[in-house]
């Protein structure tokens, strides 16, 4: 296994590549060939288990700071392209894959994804047993560990010290845009939406531009003298990496932003900040939701929706204070909350990605939804 590759469509084999290693923080070490840049690169190990949106997944700037294994055991088949970025850059720390395509297929496809990864200067590692891999990480929980080129023989003892001292700092900071930017794509749009960004998708703005609104993505630290100065019509909460609690100062804001009265719409890390600004707790869980395939119940419509996911910290429904809003999405396969209804703000948010590309695109009522309310408050309605 490891030497064929997709050409055109058929089989083939191709000399195999330079011998990299992939070491956990438990001492486990795992041998495969090098593929994107050469070097060392440390992060959080997790795993996604999409079968296509490797590109999307590449360039979620949730992802920062992680070394991300694709569980589908062919990637790259397609090839990439400009419409398929999430964000202007990737953001893992490095890649993982069973098999990638040296040659892809497709009318889009604009490279190969070895050049791409050689392009945005990410290390990454094929011909690795990512079955074991895998339950590796599921049996003993999200750990960090690193990719490297070198030889490993007389270093490891100084990359498990690496490895264990690694953290995720800052990570929100890190994403964010530096300055506001505005799409008015269309003329006589009727709502104006701040699109906080702390990571987010650009599959978000798209789909805000697609109900009608203009958009300013404003940064993650934005005050509530900016968002008044502004004066949208709603705010959107964006998706972003790292642990919901370590952003006191943008939960602080959220508090305000609430207190303004206009319609919020919070999606994954936006739904953790959300909770944690009306006195609700998050968790680290064992090894996340990622991928395209997570059922999650409507608890309103009495319906289950397949969705796609990328977070490692859920929100823990039963804390939320009573009367500061009520749970209304479940996940089906473990019960984590999934979604959050606050009457009483003017807001709601979602665990998972509505906006979903690559995946799924079942939720995509809730853009509506947040329009409406957007129209309604406009009306003096809320």
């Amino acid at each position: 296994m490891g030497e064929r590759q997709w050409k055109g469509g058929k089989m083939s084999y191709f000399k195999k590549d330079k011998r990299a290693y992939i070491l956990l923080e438990d001492g486990t070490l795992f041998e495969g060939y090098h593929f994107g840049c050469e070097g060392t690169t440390i992060g959080e190990m997790v795993f996604t288990t999409g079968m296509t949106g490797y590109q999307e997944v590449l360039t979620d700037p949730s992802y920062y700071g992680q070394i991300v294994m694709q569980t589908y055991p062919l990637i790259g088949n397609y090839g990439v392209n400009k419409s398929d970025m999430e964000s202007e850059k990737s953001w893992v720390a490095g890649y993982i894959v069973r098999e990638w395509c040296e040659e892809p297929s497709n009318f889009r496809e604009a490279g190969n994804i070895d050049a791409f990864l050689k392009s945005q200067g990410k290390v990454g590692i094929w011909n690795v047993d990512t079955r074991r891999l895998t339950r590796k990480i599921r049996d003993n929980g999200t750990m960090n560990g690193c990719i490297t080129t070198e030889d490993i023989k007389d270093r490891e003892d100084v990359l498990l010290a690496q490895i264990r001292a690694y953290k995720i700092v800052n990570p929100v900071q890190q994403v964010t845009v530096p300055k506001m930017d505005w799409y008015y794509n269309r003329e006589n749009r009727a709502n104006h939406v701040a699109l906080m960004d702390y990571g987010y998708k650009h599959n978000i703005l798209n789909k805000l531009l697609q109900y009608g609104c203009n958009v300013t993505v404003m940064p993650a630290g934005t005050t509530m003298a900016e968002i008044r100065e502004l004066n949208p019509d709603g705010i959107m909460l964006s998706n972003g990496p790292g642990d919901p609690t370590d952003n006191g100062a943008i939960i602080d804001n959220i508090k305000r932003f609430i207190d303004y009265g206009k319609p919020i719409f919070g999606i994954c890390l936006g739904h953790q900040l959300m909770a944690l600004a009306n006195g609700a707790k998050t968790e680290k869980m064992p090894f996340g939701h990622r991928g395209l395939n997570q059922p999650v119940k409507d608890l309103d419509k009495d319906r289950v929706y397949i969705t796609s996911q990328n977070h490692g910290y859920a929100v823990i429904g039963d804390s939320l204070p009573q009367g500061a809003g009520r749970v209304t999405h479940i996940n089906m396969n473990d019960g984590t909350c999934e979604g959050i209804d606050y009457p009483d703000a003017h807001a709601f948010t979602v665990q998972f990605h509505p906006e979903a590309s690559a995946g799924p695109n079942d939720t995509g009522y809730l853009f509506e939804k947040f329009t409406d309310m957007m129209e309604r408050g406009q009306q003096g309605c809320l």
